[in-house]
């Protein structure tokens, strides 16, 4: 019981980048890609216009932010910035369309 009152409010399921150097479609889908490939992954987001990368985790799955960082700096494009955000990456979706 004390376990519970000690957890988080939210567990945070999705994880927003800001990448550079993503540029094209292709970029785009190779990233999306690569991000897919992980067990943990539900979605994928990339939006080129906003320099954004971000992912939705399975319920109780998790990535290491060096393991995104890595892949992503080995393909060739720049991290600046991994953060987990408690919005669902629908809303986040929507959210990049006002802009």
């Amino acid at each position: 019981m004390l376990a519970l009152t000690l957890a988080p409010a939210f567990a945070a399921s999705t994880i927003k980048m800001q990448v550079d150097g993503l540029v094209c479609a292709f970029c785009g889908s190779a990233i999306e890609k690569k991000l897919r490939s992980h067990a943990a992954t539900d979605d994928v987001l990339v939006s080129l216009e906003h320099k954004i990368v971000a992912l939705s985790l399975k319920d109780g799955q998790d990535i290491a932010d060096d393991t995104l960082r890595t892949q992503i700096t080995d393909a060739g494009y720049l991290v600046k910035k991994i953060e987990r955000v408690p919005d669902s990456l629908d809303s986040l979706r929507a959210s990049l369309k006002g802009r």
